[in-house]
């Protein structure tokens, strides 16, 4: 049991000690680095880093649940007015016990906004022409919310504004609900004149993302006996969307069969997330990677870092933006094109109300 719990695989040091027994094999994503404040006078081009957010402390946790039990594009609910309030509130305490084990709230702030300075110091380098370039954060669910954004550009005078999904998979109901948002803000306001704006919605393809997840796993192959590592189970993960939108599987039974065919050393691979926070933290670090493999008996499980500010990554980042400013749509047709069966009325006049956005010179 020892030789298990050496090998398991926590990012936070913070909830470590609360974990009898585990060490800490590793430090490339314990703790979020701390970003600079930016100094940007008169930006040319703002980079809105778009995502769902995360509360970042204790406190938070009920308004974050509270926005996303209400969201409807997110998820759901008959009378959901009254029943996504109580879901929120009944919620509450069990995430905030879940916050407090992964250091008391989300890393993904600080995260973003790392990935945020280092993509705009490498644009200012390498396309001075739409320099200087400014990042903004823009969280569904957590602070900074997207409309405080919004407000935050419309008063530094952009000439452009790049609305950029971190999400690398587009989805309704992450992606699209993002850009639902922006356009409800809009919708009753005149959109600022003088912005030319523009979209990159997925880039879940690109060579350097996929050699960034490469390159983690690589590292976490390393820690693996030479023995062992052609058995080794890389296990990839996702977000777990609703059946309604397609039929999920959850990574309890494959883990069990797995383990029953008698393999028992995995890496865990999250491919649909560009930062810490609570899903990698928690959900796969202590849920998956200590309570189930403590249960199934696994000998080795380690899960391999988010991109979080890996160089390649950045340098990912950085190759999608530039070529998007430089000759890459404003909009692409498949952010245009509907789900076939969407009978959402506020995704067709969202989309209808984008595609002539960035339509405007």
């Amino acid at each position: 049991m020892n030789h298990i719990r050496t090998n398991l695989f926590y990012l936070g040091k913070q909830f470590l000690s609360q974990v009898s027994g585990v060490q800490c094999t590793r430090h490339l994503s314990s703790a979020a680095p701390q970003p600079s404040v930016q100094n940007v006078k008169d930006p040319k081009t703002g980079i809105v880093l778009i995502n769902m957010g995360g509360p970042g402390t204790i406190d938070e946790v009920h308004d974050y649940l509270l926005k996303i039990m209400t969201d409807r594009d997110m998820i759901q609910l008959p009378v959901q007015s009254q029943l996504g309030p109580y879901i929120a509130r009944r919620r509450t305490p069990e995430v905030q016990k879940k916050y407090s084990e992964i250091g008391g709230g989300s890393p993904i702030l600080k995260w973003t906004k790392r990935q945020g300075e280092l993509l705009c110091e490498k644009l200012d380098v390498l396309s001075p022409e739409t320099a200087p370039h400014k990042y903004y954060v823009a969280f569904r669910y957590a602070n900074p919310l997207t409309d405080v954004t919004l407000e935050e550009m419309e008063k530094d005078g952009l000439e452009r504004a790049v609305l950029f999904s971190q999400y690398p998979q587009y989805c309704c109901s992450t992606t699209g609900s993002s850009f639902n948002a922006i356009y409800k803000y809009y919708k009753d306001r005149k959109v600022p004149p003088g912005i030319k704006w523009s979209i990159i919605d997925r880039w879940s393809t690109h060579p350097l993302l996929a050699k960034t997840i490469a390159e983690r796993i690589r590292t976490e192959l390393k820690e693996f006996p030479e023995s062992i590592k052609k058995d080794v189970i890389i296990m990839f993960t996702a977000h777990s969307i609703p059946l309604k939108v397609v039929n999920r599987g959850d990574a309890y039974p494959s883990e069990v069969g797995y383990v029953k065919q008698g393999k028992k050393n995995f890496i865990l691979v999250p491919v649909a997330f560009v930062n810490e926070h609570i899903e990698t933290l928690h959900e796969l670090d202590i849920e998956y990677c200590h309570d189930l493999g403590k249960e199934l008996g696994i000998e080795n499980i380690r899960r391999a870092a988010a991109p979080n500010d890996h160089p390649i990554f950045i340098d990912g980042l950085t190759d999608i933006v530039l070529n998007h400013l430089k000759s890459g749509p404003r909009i692409s047709p498949k952010f245009l094109t509907r789900c076939p069966h969407c009978t959402n009325t506020r995704c067709e006049m969202s989309k209808s109300w984008f595609a002539q956005l960035c339509s405007q010179q």
